[in-house]
């Protein structure tokens, strides 16, 4: 995975979790609804590219020599967080572990003193056109999970 979408996709959590922990509450509300909205969308886009065939078997998780049974490891983990019963984030005792770093340890923004800060938001900026840096390829060809018109 090219390493600025990597930190790209990684600092827009960080800004999320740093908004629902630290987050005046009536600030929060806007933010929470688009956030849950883009969410569910996105767990549905990503379930409906794993359906079963008439197999039984997911579509596009590879396996050894034919695809995998179904449910993959996309609805099972999918059934896990978002049906679970595991323990909610305000329950852990330590923060969940960055599965995209190697030792597991993640660097924390530093936050800056109480008083040096006069007004805090909670909103999410709203970068216009492309950050520096990033390179946007055209697509030649749709990919495999990609779905059906």
């Amino acid at each position: 995975m090219d390493e600025t979408l990597r930190d790209a996709v990684l600092h827009r959590l960080a800004l999320l979790d740093e908004a629902a922990e630290q987050g005046e509450a009536e600030a929060l509300v806007p933010l929470a609804r688009a956030e849950i909205h883009r969410l569910a969308d996105g767990w549905r886009l990503l379930l409906t590219v794993h359906q079963p065939d008439e197999d039984s078997r997911c579509k596009v998780c590879p396996g050894w020599l034919r695809r995998r049974r179904w449910p993959c490891q996309v609805w099972n983990m999918a059934h896990q967080h978002l049906i679970g019963e595991g323990m909610t984030h305000r329950e852990r005792r330590r923060p969940l572990r960055n599965p995209f770093t190697r030792s597991g340890i993640v660097d924390l923004p530093v936050e800056p003193p109480r008083e040096a800060v006069s007004e805090m938001t909670t909103e999410l900026p709203v970068l216009r056109g492309a950050p520096p840096g990033v390179h946007r390829a055209p697509v030649v060809s749709r990919p495999k999970h990609a779905l059906p018109d």
